[in-house]
């Protein structure tokens, strides 16, 4: 038994196809070539004969991948390649491109359309299914991995508002958090986990006792101690997802101090992440711009006031604070939170992360 035979056999035993493609050629020989090779070894198959016609195809149908032809009249496979991409916003989505080109300059400008891969003609039929199913596993981890992140940010969310942070408090500092980091320079990963961090931050409260999270009085030092323990949670919550590893320095440090007398490893200066610095100053703020069921909104001038005494005390690093602050004294109109498209601010901000996700996917 081939290669070929033993994956439609493997495909078959529990009922499932392996995966659902999209095949385009104007060609409809090359058409039933293709999907006789993938229908064998166990895919689902659907066809296109031109752009257009994909584009209604992807709307229609949940596509895992699809097999593109380059040279087609009309929209050829770079233009598909861009529309599936900006269109349709499907950057997740993994895109094979066969062509007969070898020149370099040609599979270069397919990468920037959007290809993520390229099978050359003629191709030998064991090289066509692999190279599907790769394309087909990789989307479909990318699927559980959104997944995954969509129900960490729905927990997120129902944290904020048991803890009575109504108002999209982690939308906020999300937003802020990002603000901040352009202004010093950072690069889009870590702009994403600022994002990221914003709505996850406190994700570790999940593990602390309604009896003291819900607490109205001031906590005791037995309760404090629990308290605390909500980084050290939020870290293990998180921790098995490679893609948040720039997020769980935020969870963990976003309450360190600058002098080292902060929690939960007492890191000072330099050693505190900078992406907890940064987060932890936005944190600040809003904590002091907006009202809580123990306190009420404090004026600009009074935030400005606090916020440099902080520093003044060693809990705060100077430069990231005299950045925000620069912005909260001279443009503080940067600083307004509003709705995207009518849209709630939580939904507003996770599809924000997504996006961001799938720039970045396609920058790798």
């Amino acid at each position: 038994m081939d290669s070929s035979t033993s994956l439609a056999a493997n495909a078959l035993e529990d009922g499932l196809p392996r995966g659902r493609v999209l095949i385009v050629d104007d060609d409809p020989s090359h058409r039933a070539l293709e999907r006789a090779i993938l229908e064998d070894s166990g895919f689902e198959v659907i066809q296109a004969s031109s752009g257009m016609e994909a584009i209604d195809r992807l709307r229609a149908y949940d596509i895992d991948a699809v097999l593109l032809d380059k040279r087609m009249p009309g929209i050829d496979g770079n233009a598909l390649c861009r529309m599936i991409r900006s269109d349709l916003g499907m950057s997740m989505l993994s895109i094979l491109m066969v062509t007969g080109e070898g020149d370099i300059n040609h599979l270069t400008q397919s990468l920037a359309a959007g290809a993520n891969d390229f099978i050359r003609k003629p191709y030998d039929p064991e090289e066509l299914v692999a190279r599907v199913g790769s394309a087909v596993s990789r989307k479909r981890v990318c699927d559980q991995l959104e997944n995954a992140e969509s129900m960490l940010f729905a927990l997120a969310r129902m944290v904020e508002a048991k803890d009575g942070n109504t108002g999209d408090h982690c939308t906020r500092l999300a937003q802020l958090g990002v603000l901040l980091g352009r202004e010093l320079g950072l690069d889009a990963a870590d702009l994403l986990a600022l994002r990221r961090g914003g709505v996850l931050h406190d994700i570790g409260k999940l593990g602390i006792p309604d009896s003291v999270l819900l607490k109205p009085g001031k906590l005791d030092e037995r309760e404090w101690r629990i308290m605390r323990q909500h980084v050290e949670i939020g870290t293990r919550l998180i921790g098995g997802l490679k893609s948040m590893s720039r997020t769980i320095p935020i969870i963990r440090h976003h309450h360190e101090r600058w002098d080292g007398t902060g929690y939960p490893d007492g890191l000072s200066r330099q050693r505190i992440p900078l992406l907890a610095r940064v987060f932890q100053t936005v944190d600040i703020y809003d904590a002091l711009a907006h009202s809580r069921p123990y306190k009420t909104a404090l004026p600009l001038p009074q935030i400005v006031q606090i916020m440099r005494e902080e520093v003044a005390k060693g809990w705060r690093d100077p430069e990231v604070t005299a950045v925000f602050l620069d912005v909260l004294e001279n443009r503080p109109e940067q600083l307004e939170i509003l709705p995207e498209n009518g849209r709630d601010l939580g939904q507003g901000i996770y599809a924000s992360i997504v996006d961001l996700s799938g720039e970045m996917e396609m920058d790798t």
